[in-house]
This record gives structure tokens, sequence and C-alpha cells, in this order.
């Protein structure tokens, strides 16, 4: 195969191989759902419930897109 070819396919599935790596470093997949505990802001966590409300969405949810739309 060409050079040019493989950077492509590099390309286009960047975040498959990199989370192939990330399995191959740890023996465990970075895909799914993990539970945490974190600290905030009462102020904050209002908001939240406020968009929970609105939105019908689950305040991980939020939390998740808010994340997404930084990337």
């Amino acid at each position: 195969m060409r050079s040019d070819k493989i950077r492509k396919i590099l390309q286009d599935n960047r975040e498959i191989f990199e989370t192939l790596e990330e399995y191959d470093k740890t023996h465990e997949m970075p895909i799914g759902r993990v539970r945490i505990d974190i600290t905030l802001d009462k102020k904050i966590v209002k908001r939240l419930r406020e968009i929970k409300s609105k939105s019908g969405k689950p305040i991980s949810h939020i939390i998740e897109e808010a994340l997404s739309k930084q990337e």
C-alpha cells in the first residue's frame, strides 16, 4: 500500500486507532460509561437542574454535550 493511502486510512479512522491504542496500553476498552462523584457549586447544580427540567435530558448528558462542543 502506498504511504498516502495509509495516512488517509489513519486520518479517517483516527478515533478507532486511538481506542485500540488505549486498549493495548490498559487492556480495557475506553468506551462505555463510568459513575463518578464530583463537587460543584450550588448555583451550577441549580442551573443544571433547570436545564434538565426544560430539556428532559439527564444532567450527565448535558455535561457531556457541553464538553463535546468544546472540542
